[in-house]
């Protein structure tokens, strides 16, 4: 294991000059202190766990130190904000620290994320707050013990800066990592700007760095293309199976690797609710949990739109065809496995639609229905569910075709059903009422509970001793709280 001293620094995306990042130093936090770090996220960079204690490590990612190695830069892109196009958008918190590579030749980017303000903070002040911190290293960190494809957090630091949003709030720093920052905004931003050049090198920084594979096919470009398209529909098939509600899909917010990140409202379900909006600002609900899928085809069709100089209108409209497909056959395929299956019938899908058409204003919990359809046999397992729902007689109509095609699917023991499906249906999600009761403690200075809330999230699907009450459904206040894009 490695001291934060000893970190290998190779600073790619800096290297491609001042066209695409600007140079910018962190401004300090007051009293920067450690609220939480993530183990798991740090063992990518091979350093000692036991490095979060010590105070060099919240000086520097308070922005106190700088590794010499390290280039700080603001990163320029721009993108379609609520279907609008913004011209130039950028880093306007965050900062690329630069880019570590670990014992296992992997480069990861130290993202430092309420790092102070740059030449793209426009009118903000290029802080994050506490809360909004904790929320996105919660978030980082519990989609990938989800198997969501997300960026990860390695820690919050906290401190006595003084920010305003709606009121005086304290000032905090999140590290992201992420192989890449490149967002599909950044391809828009030199097509719209008619920077060809920068748009080539920059296509060509993405293929050889991120998808080296694709240069052994007739047409690369077309091949990484397919590929971002194919990641997409996968991630967002996983974020309907999990009930996952990013809240703002913008194209500045979408990765180039088809991972998840910049967290802002986010939310998972907790009452099934297909036209849930968890930004209480998207008023016109373009960003409704049902809004995912198809939004996701509408960002993949504005990098198409930017990647016309590299390929052919024709063949990007083929690869943009791949999507809806492949993103059933992902979602499918998961929700087969949440509800036990493990062989494919043509009749799964209407099963699928018509439990989630039952569980449509009948106040099921969607993370615990699952959890505990997995519990015992499907006769019995239906039979404590029933009284969930609100029309009884379809449910008991679905309850014997689900029993049936449990029964078809093949012959295998409770234990290995429970077992099995409590492999992919988690006990326990970051719901918005636990992340708020996190946050309360850490704005009052207690940490544990942020951190306790971390540990659990990390095993989402083992139950765990002692952790009930972070399992149950959430109060009645829990259940509707306003969560906006105020950072």
């Amino acid at each position: 294991m490695k001291a934060l001293d000893e970190l290998t620094f190779d600073n790619r995306f800096a290297r491609l000059g001042d066209a695409f990042s600007t140079h910018v130093l962190p401004e300090p936090l007051d009293a920067p202190r450690l609220v939480v770090a993530s183990d798991a996220a740090m063992a990518l960079l091979d350093l000692d766990p036991t490095v979060a204690e010590t105070p060099v490590f919240a000086e520097l990612f308070g922005g106190h130190k700088l590794w010499a190695e390290a280039e700080p830069r603001a990163m320029v892109y721009s993108g379609h904000q609520f279907g609008g196009y913004t011209p130039q958008l950028g880093d306007g918190r965050g900062l690329l620290l630069g880019e570590v590579y670990n014992q296992a030749g992997e480069h990861w980017d130290l993202h430092l994320k309420g790092a102070g303000m740059t030449p793209y903070s426009r009118m903000g002040d290029g802080r994050a707050v506490l809360r909004s911190s904790i929320r996105e290293f919660l978030a980082s960190e519990a989609l990938h013990a989800l198997g969501i494809p997300s960026s990860r957090a390695l820690c919050v630091i906290g401190s006595d800066t003084p920010v305003w949003r709606e009121k005086q709030e304290r000032g905090a720093m999140v590290l992201r990592l992420a192989h890449s920052h490149i967002r599909f905004g950044h391809f828009e931003y030199f097509y719209y700007t008619k920077k060809p050049e920068q748009q080539a090198e920059l296509a060509e920084h993405v293929l050889n760095l991120h998808y080296p594979e694709c240069r052994e096919q007739p047409e690369p470009y077309l091949a990484m293309f397919r590929e971002i398209v194919e990641r997409n529909a996968e991630m967002i098939a996983k974020w309907q199976a999990y009930g996952f509600c990013h809240g703002v899909m913008n194209t500045d917010n979408m990765s180039i690797l088809g991972i998840t990140f910049d967290f802002g409202p986010f939310a998972f379900l907790d009452d099934f609710d297909a036209h849930f909006i968890c930004n209480h600002s998207d008023h016109e609900g373009r960003y409704s949990f049902s809004n995912q899928v198809p939004i996701g085809q509408w960002n993949l069709s504005a990098l198409a739109q930017a990647l016309t100089p590299f390929i052919s209108v024709d063949a990007l409209k083929e690869a943009l065809g791949l999507y809806l497909p492949l993103y059933q056959a992902h979602y499918l395929d998961l929700m087969r496995r949440r509800l036990g299956l493990t062989t494919a019938e043509d009749a799964d899908q209407p099963l699928v639609e018509r439990l989630l058409k039952l569980m449509q204003n009948s106040g099921v919990d969607y993370t615990l229905f699952f959890r505990r359809l997995g519990d015992e046999s499907a006769a019995l397992a239906v039979a404590r569910l029933r009284d969930d729902f609100v029309d009884l007689a379809g449910f008991d109509a679905w309850a014997e075709q689900y029993k049936a095609r449990v029964a078809r699917d093949g012959d295998y023991s409770e234990a290995q059903r429970r077992e099995r499906m409590h492999a992919v249906n988690p006990l326990y999600i970051l719901r918005n009422y636990l992340a708020q009761n996190a946050i309360a403690a850490a704005e009052s200075g207690d940490y544990s509970e942020a951190r306790r809330l971390h540990e659990v999230l990390s095993k989402p699907f083992e139950e765990q001793a002692g952790m009930e009450q972070y399992a149950q459904r959430p109060p009645d206040w829990g259940k509707h709280l306003e969560i906006s894009c105020s950072s």
